[in-house]
């Protein structure tokens, strides 16, 4: 996923406003109901590692697996700057392929990374790196677009501003359906301006993304000799709707 090569350094400032504390907590909570003894996390596709950091207050021991590393050179940065970090961890890594020669009480993999799994050989090699890392009685969480929201409610051209004491950010990010390969093309310009001399960049970005059914989700799991636990709407514990674009699973082995 080098799309996040150029992306990365304004990654945080633009998602300065997602909850990932209250998203951590969504995950622990889950956690706590199918599989309460856990104490270690895998991450597969941990970006700048926010969710990493929050999991790590609630008493994990998180390993964060990312293919971008630019975005780890951000989390390792902010590990650097923390004290008592020990329970936590960064590698570099394609989810596709990794293998840690370790397993973990729960693998996560969440901000629909398996979405950016665009061909049926990535998912099934994703969901077969969630399986070698998991132990026995272990919990595999993921969330991705939901393919009948998706379809419902099809995406639309968004534009976000955003500033912090240095830079003010631009992003516009343009959707192209392509409903035959059941994916979204989103393509970003992202301009950036210094606020002391107005000098502006752009970047200009295409983030496939796939959007999922709950039928090729359970035979993925199935073939991976993987137990449906749940399937939630995004943050809800109800069942996901053709308004869920964000659909969350857990699948126990």
């Amino acid at each position: 996923m080098t799309c996040f090569a150029d992306y990365a350094r304004y990654y945080n400032l633009l998602y300065k406003d997602k909850d990932y504390a209250g998203e951590a907590q969504y995950v622990h909570k889950l956690i706590q109901t199918y599989k309460p003894n856990a104490k270690t996390i895998l991450n597969l596709g941990c970006g700048t590692g926010n969710h990493d950091f929050e999991l790590l207050k609630l008493g994990y021991e998180v390993t964060g697996i990312d293919l971008s590393s630019e975005m780890l050179a951000v989390a390792s940065k902010r590990l650097t700057e923390k004290a008592q970090c020990a329970n936590l961890d960064f590698v570099q890594g394609d989810i596709r392929t990794i293998r840690l020669n370790k397993t973990f009480d729960v693998v996560i993999s969440l901000f629909h990374v398996m979405s950016y799994q665009t061909t049926n050989d990535d998912l099934q090699a994703a969901f077969y790196t969630a399986k070698t890392h998991l132990d026995t009685g272990g919990l595999f969480l993921f969330d991705c677009w939901y393919g009948p929201a998706v379809l419902s409610e099809p995406p639309v051209t968004r534009v976000k501003q955003l500033t912090d004491d240095t830079i003010e950010v631009l992003r516009i990010a343009e959707p192209v359906m392509r409903e035959s390969n059941n994916m979204v093309d989103v393509n970003f310009l992202v301009t950036i301006t210094d606020k002391s001399t107005r000098v502006s960049e752009q970047i200009k970005e295409k983030h496939q993304m796939r959007y999922l059914f709950k039928t090729e989700i359970d035979e993925l799991a199935r073939t991976n000799g993987m137990e449906k636990q749940f399937a939630y709407e995004w943050m809800k514990t109800c069942e996901p709707t053709a308004q869920s674009w964000g659909a969350f699973f857990g699948f126990g082995r």
